[in-house]
Parts: C-alpha cells; structure tokens; sequence
C-alpha cells in the first residue's frame, strides 16, 4: 500500500496553518503523516502542528528552501506531497495525486496551479494568468517539461533521494521549486495537471519589495545553473536519455 507524506514549511504563519492542517484533516484520503517544519518561528505555529498532531521538525536555518528540505528528508512515505503554509487544499487532493501517480507510473511528480483567495478578482486573475501562467509557460519552455510548483505537488520519494545532495538546499535567496526543477535528471517526468488545484495566499502581491524579491529570486537561481542548466543543455541531455532509453 502507497503511503503519503505531506509537507509544509512554516516561518510565523500560524493563523494560515491551522487552515491547511484543517483542510488536510477533511482529506477523502487522510495522509499517513503531516509534517510541518517550524523555521524558527516566533508565534504559535508549533503549537498549532502540535495540535493538530502533526509531526513537527524544527529548521532553525531560516528560508524555504532549507525547511522545505529538512521536511523531505525527514518524510517516510512513498509520496512526498508538498503545500505551503497558506495553501488550502481541496478535500480529494491528496487521494487525487495519488490516483494521478498510481494510474500513471511514467511520471515520477505531479504539479498544478494554485487559486488566489485573499485579494480582488483583478489581483486574482493577474495572479492566475501572468504570475503563475507565465511561470509555467516560460520556465516550460526552458526545461522543456512542466516546472513544479512549490506549493502543490507530490513527488515519488526516489525523485527527492536522487538530488537532495544536489539542490542549493542551504540558500534561502532561491526560488527551491525553480532550483529543484532544474536538478531533476532527463530520467524524471513531471506531469502538470491544471484541474489539481489548491488554494493560495496572494501576499507575494502585496508590496512591489515582495514581487520584486521573487523576481530577484528567479534570475538567481538561473543563474545559478548557467550554463549547465541553460534550455539547449537540458534539451541535449532529454533527447540522449531517450535514445538511450530506445536503444
């Protein structure tokens, strides 16, 4: 039997975590663990994991991307699920990814969009179709397969063993989906799928200092894989894994 791990990264967020560990606990397919990896936080967030009786991991090296990593390596599961903490995922998310992985073995991670919930329509389509649709479009195109999307996705745990000693994992100046994304070996699909759907925060719009950190971000963790990571290297390496995999 597959078994789930769902991991959230939380830093001072403990009003929107009691949020998704509420919605993970109306799941149609419970998860079989919940972590949430407390950064250092300075509210009540570890005594809301507590609570809920999730499996709390303390990351004191603040940023994303080293929470995030401590909460996969402490994972048990077959399936590392990933949300953030302001993600509200819908009641059949987890048995849906599963289904999605189960049914479709060729792919090793399955990713979609992300639904703002806190801010006009306008801000929410922006969001929606520039933010997000630009993300996927554009980083599509230089991976040439569907980025992932760190605040929805799920992840076979062989996918996590092979690159976690190769992700920037220590720097909190990276996007950690983005820098993920680009570890990925040719040998790992990922499936986008817009129907598998959570709901997010749309603080990231709240000050032009925040879109301009993420856009900061993105050209940093470019990067940091230029030129190994450029679109012709990554293609090249693609199309010598599947004539390998012909031959």
């Amino acid at each position: 039997m597959t078994t789930v791990s769902v991991v959230i990264p939380c830093y001072n967020d403990a009003v929107f975590l009691e949020a998704v560990l509420a919605a993970l606990g109306d799941q149609t397919r419970p998860a079989d663990e919940v972590i949430v990896v407390d950064n250092a936080s300075m509210d009540a967030s570890a005594r809301v994991a507590r609570a809920a009786g999730a499996v709390l991991v303390a990351e004191p090296v603040h940023g994303i991307w080293p929470a995030a990593a401590a909460g996969y390596d402490a994972a048990s599961g077959d399936l590392i699920a990933r949300l953030d903490a302001d993600s509200v995922p819908p009641p059949d998310w987890i048995e849906r990814a599963e289904s999605i992985l189960t049914l479709a073995p060729i792919f090793d991670v399955v990713t979609g969009p992300g639904d703002f919930y806190d801010c006009p329509r306008l801000v929410a389509a922006l969001g929606r179709f520039v933010y997000l649709g630009g993300y996927f479009r554009l980083i599509g195109l230089w991976l040439a397969q569907p980025p992932i999307f760190g605040s929805n996705f799920v992840m076979r745990r062989a996918v996590w063993a092979e690159v976690r000693t190769l992700v920037h994992r220590e720097r909190e100046d990276v996007h950690d989906d983005l820098d993920l994304s680009l570890h990925l070996p040719p040998s790992v699909s990922v499936l986008f799928d817009a129907t598998l759907r959570v709901g997010i925060s749309a603080r990231p719009f709240d000050t032009w200092r925040g879109i301009a950190r993420r856009l900061d971000w993105a050209y940093r963790t470019l990067a940091l894989h230029w030129p190994d990571g450029s679109p012709w290297r990554l293609r090249l390496a693609r199309r010598v894994w599947a004539h390998r995999i012909r031959a």
